[in-house]
């Protein structure tokens, strides 16, 4: 199950956040610093309308979507690298996660206690990013003695590490994370093993308060502090920002899905901001989702983008990928216009394909194998 860590400064709305995306009560949000200490954990549905259609051509009795795992991570402080705060924690925490998922206050609230004083959206990001990047030098530093005598006794692996040490430290030495630093696939595959926490990919959370929502959805850029974060997630890392509103994400977890679509419907939203998240995280690892369909169930099923046939059906079984065929594919799209795979077969929209066919996003599948 791939892992999104939900982090942030203390009281930016991290918890609250948590709370709606995972639709429990199982964080406690307060009013002063360090409310979560271990971290709590969600198994979050991915948002996908497609499956309520394909069930209805097929007259499913389940629909299964697919899922991610949201983990609500203690806040962190400035200092944290030299285990201030609850700093060893966090850092240990969100090592372990896919993606992260940084909440930042994009709000004023004299009666929210910010854990510095004042609202600076960039400045909060900047104190956890250089938080990552400086555990990830004391991380690379200690590797590199590790390494460095092996090295200079012939050893190649450890000779390759230490180079690319030295090509990381000055990297991150200048404040840059691990992630903007141009590596080669074959240079990948040695960085994984450094496990460095400014290599994984960030989604900025701009938290707004509930009576600005509609209007920094409409226009971000227009909004003092989410424009703010918005230009410098571009600039600095190419990163996305998405505006929400822990409140009211709140509020809605609690709402049956129609009165929730009816209540922001009134405000003016066209869509709840943590289902907007929740796909961004999806994609932001690169996951794409196909899709199968019959009478006993309507399912989505992940892969990464660029997997071929034999691997995406290798996903509900190895046998499926030990035994490929071949694949009987027609695009959502199509199967959704026509009605049903009669149809899309009769349309030519329903195609045959083999081993070296790369499955689309909502690609809608069955397979042959044989084993």
């Amino acid at each position: 199950m791939l892992k999104a860590g939900i982090v942030g400064l203390p009281n930016v709305g991290k918890s609250t956040l948590f709370n709606a995306v995972t639709r429990t009560r199982k964080a406690e949000a307060a009013n002063y610093p360090f409310c979560t200490i271990d971290p709590n954990v969600g198994m979050v549905m991915v948002p996908d309308p497609r499956l309520e259609v394909l069930s209805g051509i097929s007259k499913s009795r389940k629909t299964v979507p697919t899922a991610i795992e949201f983990v609500d991570i203690a806040g962190l402080v400035k200092g944290a690298s030299e285990g201030a705060g609850l700093g060893n924690q966090f850092l240990a925490n969100i090592r372990e996660t896919d993606a992260i998922v940084q909440v930042v206050r994009c709000f004023e609230n004299d009666d929210i206690i910010h854990e510095l004083g004042t609202v600076d959206p960039v400045r909060d990001i900047e104190i956890i990013n250089s938080e990552l990047i400086l555990a990830d030098m004391a991380s690379l530093e200690k590797r590199r003695v590790s390494r460095e005598k092996k090295a200079k006794g012939g050893d190649k692996e450890a000779r390759r590490e230490v180079e690319l040490i030295d090509r990381i430290l000055p990297h991150l030495d200048a404040g840059k994370p691990a992630l903007t630093l141009d590596f080669s696939d074959e240079d990948l595959v040695v960085v994984r093993d450094f496990f460095l926490l400014s290599m994984k990919r960030t989604i900025y959370a701009c938290n707004v308060m509930e009576d600005e929502l509609a209007g920094a959805l409409a226009e971000p850029d227009a909004h003092p502090l989410v424009g703010r974060v918005r230009n410098y997630a571009a600039e600095h890392s190419g990163s996305e920002a998405v505006v929400i509103s822990a409140r009211i994400e709140e509020e809605l977890s609690e709402l049956p899905p129609e009165e929730a679509a009816e209540f922001l419907a009134d405000m003016g939203v066209p869509d709840s901001g943590v289902s907007a998240l929740i796909r961004a995280v999806y994609h932001l690892l690169g996951l794409r989702t196909y899709l199968t369909t019959g009478e006993q169930e309507t399912r989505a099923w992940t892969i990464t983008a660029g997997d071929k046939a034999p691997a995406a059906a290798g996903v509900i079984h190895t046998d499926f990928e030990r035994g490929f065929i071949a694949a009987e594919v027609v695009h959502f799209d199509d199967l959704a216009a026509l009605a049903s795979k009669a149809a899309a077969k009769e349309a030519g929209k329903l195609r045959i394909e083999g081993k070296e066919y790369v499955v689309r996003d909502g690609d809608v599948i069955e397979f042959r194998f044989n084993v």
